[in-house]
């Protein structure tokens, strides 16, 4: 998922290769539950495959940590709560509920966190959100319902579904948290400073949570299984490290630079897809038909509810109206400055 920058998009050029760049992160993130799963069914606790990968990644990201070290003077707090929200939270959240639940099931919960965002906003921020916004909440609400399958008594694991729910939370902190600062101009801080430094962080805080030292590790010399197909453990989790972690935030960033945040956030939500349509391919984890369908009614009121947010640096209130209310917001400013 993309880091929101205030960065202006550039021309038809740049849009095609932001898009493209915007798929490839979608993807790249949609095949971290895929590759992770195997690992945790071979034997290697939730928490240890959080801690390798978040670890992995922060080795891979240390020069770019190390070339703007100054973040760490001047925005100690945001590194802090993107480490232990953005990074260890959402992670450690998602790989503990894809241990008791499918991949697709955790990921479409975790995909609560737009309208969850809208939550935040309207009752902690206190601002005003569009119908239109409500209405993607509840659309969402509903088709979690179908996902879950709530007329069979919850048929999924309660405690997964709690962790994943915990993963969406910690991912309404990653939206929060991307946002300070970028609309400070040149003074805003470099996105990937803070995705180098929450990786950092984060591996701090799963490693006194994880307790690595304990860990087999004997299972990454050894196979494991993916879908009656034998894989080296250890080519897993390079997928893992590199691709699904590394790869997918710099494009993501990258991508976001080239295109609005709300369109990059909104090709974001198909890692969603991407990711149950791998978990059907290579895990054999099929869903039922009102299972799918309560998945596309989740990601369409996520993207209602995301999409109704006007772009950043926009001087009236979250969604608070049209064309009319911005044309007279204009002129009421106008009017004040002369």
């Amino acid at each position: 998922m993309p880091v929101q920058t205030n960065s202006s998009s550039t021309g038809g050029g740049g849009k095609g290769v932001g898009l493209a760049l915007a798929l490839g992160s979608a993807l790249a993130f949609g095949g971290s539950g895929v590759a992770a799963k195997p690992l945790i069914e071979a034997g290697l606790d939730p928490l240890h495959v959080v801690w390798l990968r978040v670890a992995g990644a922060a080795l891979v990201m240390l020069p770019l940590a190390v070339r703007h070290r100054a973040l760490l003077r001047r925005r100690p707090a945001l590194l802090a709560g993107f480490g232990l929200l953005a990074v260890a939270g959402v992670q450690a959240f998602y790989f503990a509920a894809i241990s008791r639940v499918p991949v697709g099931v955790a990921l479409l919960v975790e995909y609560l966190a737009p309208a969850l965002v809208l939550g935040w906003v309207r009752f902690v921020q206190r601002r005003p959100v569009t119908r239109a916004a409500a209405f993607g909440v509840v659309l969402a609400a509903g088709g979690l319902a179908c996902v879950v399958e709530v007329w069979s008594g919850l048929g999924f694991d309660a405690v997964g579904l709690l962790l994943a729910l915990g993963a969406a939370c910690c991912q309404v902190g990653y939206f929060v948290l991307a946002d300070q600062g970028s609309d400070s101009g040149e003074d805003a801080p470099d996105p990937l400073g803070v995705i180098a430094y929450g990786l950092l962080i984060g591996a701090a805080v799963l490693t006194v949570i994880a307790r690595p030292w304990g860990m087999d590790w004997s299972v990454l010399g050894g196979t494991a299984e993916m879908d009656g197909a034998e894989v080296p453990a250890v080519a897993l989790l390079a997928w893992i490290v590199l691709i699904a972690t590394v790869v997918a935030y710099v494009t993501g960033v990258v991508s976001v630079r080239r295109l609005s945040p709300q369109v990059a956030g909104v090709v974001a939500c198909l890692e969603a897809v991407i990711a149950t349509v791998l978990a059907w391919v290579l895990l054999g984890e099929h869903l039922s038909a009102p299972q799918v369908v309560g998945g596309l009614v989740v990601l369409v009121g996520a993207l209602i509810a995301q999409s109704s947010t006007p772009a950043k640096g926009s001087a009236e209130a979250v969604a608070s109206g049209g064309a009319r209310e911005r044309e007279e917001h204009e002129l009421s400013s106008r009017g004040a400055g002369s």
